[in-house]
């Protein structure tokens, strides 16, 4: 690849982009086969902390940021012709007056430069670009979303810019996709979801927004494999919170997911390793009777007219 991938995808030992990350207890994630190779060379501090480790420490799987890097390397940067300065570009794209074809064409040329430059990310945050890239987001034209979205994807994916995007407004315009959009928007839209709840504030932030994990529950039932895979990966990086796993269950999140547990989708697995540490993920985990029968046939047949559970 002739641009650099975020750091944050690369492994702190190899420096290389990681292909199966994992989390050490310390905290700090590399791919499994440099931190192995580490651990077989009798070494058991982390290699960056330099704090001492288990004599058989546990290795766990970075699913969210796994996802990420999938998603983040789906299409291989190819060469560019040269294009106006991104300030211009936002400056067009937030202009009343540019008609659909023009904001297309800027939205394909902003996610093109931003997918592998982090300090372009922060400048168009700067420059204004979030709240207008945010009202595309919400256009009835499934290109314009899909653009909007992907830029939104990348503009996600630094910390400076996670918790200004909340702020903005994006969950509430992120979960109107997830329950209307598109197959394609309705995975982005799921992805940025993992993406912004990387960071442990957010994740009780963008948890306690009203129909998030009612949207991402019901996406597992209706979407196709990657928006389930999304979902799953999107729930998975809420429910390391405590009461996001209460939310996830009360929104009938077991059932599902135990159904799909033969359906090959490995992130339901890991989900309900999160939803029984608390006792009403044991309690329902006991109904099997309830596993069995549940399969609700529409959004409102699992929430009810006002977004409760039956």
């Amino acid at each position: 690849m002739e641009t650099q991938l975020p750091d944050d995808f690369k492994c702190p030992i190899s420096l290389e982009i990681m292909s199966d990350p994992v989390i050490l207890p310390s905290g700090h994630t590399f791919d499994r086969a440099s931190i192995q190779r580490w651990l077989d060379a009798g070494h058991r501090t982390c290699p960056i902390t330099k704090l001492p480790l288990p004599e058989h420490p546990c290795l766990i799987p970075n699913h969210a940021l796994r996802s990420l890097i999938y998603n983040y390397t789906l299409v291989a940067p190819s060469k560019s012709q040269p294009c106006p300065q991104p300030q211009t570009l936002v400056s067009a794209l937030t202009s009343p007056s540019s008609p659909l074809e023009t904001k297309l064409k800027l939205l394909t040329q902003l996610a093109r430069l931003t997918k592998h430059d982090s300090a372009l990310r922060r400048k168009l945050t700067e420059w204004g670009a979030a709240p207008a890239v945010l009202k595309c987001v919400e256009s009835d034209d499934s290109n314009l979303q899909e653009k909007s979205l992907s830029l939104l994807l990348n503009l996600s994916l630094d910390d400076d810019n996670k918790v200004g995007l909340v702020a903005e407004g994006a969950i509430n315009r992120v979960v109107k996709v997830l329950r209307l959009g598109s197959p394609d928007c309705r995975a982005i839209a799921a992805t940025i979801i993992t993406s912004l709840a990387v960071v442990e504030v957010s994740k009780a932030t963008i948890g306690a927004y009203p129909d998030v994990i009612q949207a991402l529950v019901w996406l597992l039932i209706s979407g196709q494999g990657r928006e389930k895979k999304e979902a799953a990966t999107a729930l998975y990086a809420l429910c390391s919170f405590s009461d996001n796993r209460r939310r996830a269950i009360d929104c009938g999140a077991v059932p599902i997911l135990v159904g799909l547990l033969n359906s090959g989708l490995e992130r339901a697995i890991e989900v309900l390793g999160l939803l029984v540490k608390c006792k009403e993920g044991i309690d329902e985990m006991m109904k099997k009777a309830l596993f069995r029968s549940y399969q609700p046939r529409s959004f409102g047949d699992l929430y009810g007219v006002n977004g409760g559970r039956e």
